[in-house]
């Protein structure tokens, strides 16, 4: 998978050092990814929930932060809507938000 914005997760992890190992982690597991459908999403990260609007919600850090993303099947690219803690993730609607 093609992950875009991931000058989003630079800039998150370097405001919240304790999230960069889990989000580097995060973003070579996608990396090497080649999902087709929700349920192959599931099967490599089984605590991700899946939403409306080929939305995904990852718990980063052991549930620490949220990361949103929208995922394109056809395309094999993601696209980073939003990450941070759960106070901002509870000001958010993970599946509508648009920009991270």
């Amino acid at each position: 998978m093609r992950v875009i914005a991931v000058s989003t997760l630079r800039s998150f992890w370097e405001a919240h050092l304790s999230a960069e190992q889990s989000l580097k982690a995060w973003y070579e597991e996608v990396r090497s990814a080649s999902w087709t459908q929700p349920a192959d999403i599931k099967a490599q990260f089984r605590h991700a929930s899946v939403l409306k609007n080929r939305r995904v919600v990852f718990n980063i850090k052991g549930n620490d932060y949220w990361l949103v993303v929208s995922v394109a099947f056809k395309l094999q690219i993601v696209y980073v809507k939003f990450v941070g803690t759960h106070r901002a993730y509870d000001a958010i609607d993970a599946e509508t938000i648009d920009a991270a």
